[in-house]
């Protein structure tokens, strides 16, 4: 007896059966294309490098004016008097600083999505990843990893600095002085909170001059402008994180008749990344290209 064979078919993988199309790429995926994008201009590592460096110029070169102007007559009283008035933590990063920091990161944050709208490239990105809250989600993560690491290299970097400066006339104070650590690391903060805001900005706004007065006005602009001396302005004022910053860094500078506390402060820094990172996140999906 003979058995006949027959041929059989071949089975399909399962993933062959589905379309090109329909293959959803893996989140990491998009947080590595983010990354490559982010630093695919080299205007961003420029940016960030000019950034720093004016940060630095700023904190540094106020070491050296005290460093340079301390009279050989100043006492013991005189040094004791500089640290307890808070003066060398003042130094290790100033106001100015402060605000060319969130400028500048803020700036970088808004041109993380207009650069791709003035190109075009958006376009290419929403074609090949439909799912738009997914790839706003990666930008979002790697601007704030990205700024988060810049943040706490000038920040501590400015207070190495600084005070290595002003140790040479014996007014410098290590990082373990009280108030410190909280200066280093609202200062750090700054960089990825503004520029989460940028990003958010551009998200809505989806222009570079526009996000760009935009982020100004939001960032510096209206802390500076709102005033201490009513209520709800006093408010208003501390819920900005120029504001927030300026209370932990020097809560002297901020005793008025509706003072802020440390807590709200930090609340504050914590608040406008996220609340920044939802609005990214949900307006995308609403806007057209």
């Amino acid at each position: 007896m003979t058995t006949s064979t027959h041929p059989t078919a071949p089975v399909a993988h399962p993933s062959a059966r589905k379309a090109p199309g329909s293959l959803r790429p893996r989140f990491r995926d998009l947080v590595a294309a983010e990354w490559l994008k982010l630093w695919a201009p080299r205007s961003t590592g420029w940016a960030l490098l000019i950034a720093g460096l004016a940060v630095l110029a700023f904190n540094t070169g106020t070491a050296y004016d005290t460093h340079r102007y301390w009279s050989a007559e100043n006492d013991a009283r005189d040094t004791a008097r500089f640290v307890r008035d808070g003066i060398a933590l003042q130094e290790a990063f100033t106001t100015n600083a402060a605000l060319v920091l969130m400028l500048s990161a803020g700036a970088v944050g808004a041109l993380a999505l207009v650069s791709e709208h003035r190109t075009g490239l958006i376009r290419t990105t929403f074609a090949a990843v439909p799912a738009r809250r997914a790839l706003m989600t990666a930008k979002v993560l790697v601007t704030a990893a990205v700024m988060t690491a810049f943040g706490a290299a000038v920040s501590g970097s400015s207070f190495w600095l600084t005070q290595a400066i002003l140790s040479g006339k014996g007014v410098g104070v290590p990082i373990g002085h009280p108030g410190a650590w909280r200066l280093v690391v609202a200062s750090a903060l700054l960089a990825p909170v503004s520029a989460l805001a940028g990003l958010a900005l551009g998200v809505v706004l989806r222009h570079g001059g526009t996000t760009m007065v935009a982020s100004f006005v939001v960032l510096l602009l209206v802390p500076i402008v709102l005033s201490e001396d009513r209520h709800w302005t006093a408010v208003l004022g501390h819920a900005t994180p120029y504001k927030a910053w300026l209370r932990l860094a020097d809560p002297a500078t901020v005793q008025g008749a509706y003072p802020s506390t440390a807590a709200g402060a930090w609340l504050v820094l914590a608040v406008w990344p996220v609340a920044a990172a939802v609005v990214a996140v949900l307006t995308v999906d609403r806007r057209d290209v």
